[in-house]
């Protein structure tokens, strides 16, 4: 079990798109501003989980936001439910506490955003995961952000 709390040197964020055929991750910097696409692994628990134990311990991952895929309404579907086991899954590998975050439209983002940087159809299955990853991280590192901003 991955350690947590005071004095264990964690500072960074890892952002976690649950999807059926792979896992995309991203961590964020030391200083909690900005979100990088990480990896991809396959969704398969046979290795998933010492993997994932393995970045998080090598990255000082503090704090795991998991992408809860909801519909256009706000309802929760399927996949969702995925998501909720997924977290629930993960906090008996960690100690490190893991929070779900709304991840409406970051796939959508992802794949427009790799199709305007040119990055060919093969190679965008391969991290589309691991973008949409960094872009909900990134939703989530700017929502803290604007919570603890000074007011002018």
């Amino acid at each position: 079990m991955i350690p947590a709390g005071p004095g264990t040197r964690r500072t960074r964020v890892l952002g976690i798109d649950v999807g059926s055929v792979r896992i995309g991750l991203a961590v964020s910097d030391e200083t909690r501003t900005v979100a990088s696409p990480l990896s991809t692994l396959p969704n398969d628990s046979r290795t998933m989980w010492t993997r994932l134990e393995r970045e998080m311990e090598d990255r000082h991952v503090e704090r795991v936001v998991i992408g809860l895929p909801r519909r256009l309404d706000g309802t929760e579907g399927e996949a969702a439910e995925d998501a909720r086991r997924f977290a629930a899954e993960l906090g008996h590998h960690t100690a490190v506490p893991v929070e779900l975050w709304d991840e409406r439209f970051t796939t959508m983002y992802a794949e427009r955003s790799l199709i305007e940087s040119g990055v060919r159809r093969r190679r965008r299955r391969e991290v589309i995961d691991a973008v949409a990853a960094a872009l909900l991280l990134q939703s989530w590192l700017d929502s803290r952000r604007r919570v603890t901003a000074p007011e002018r």
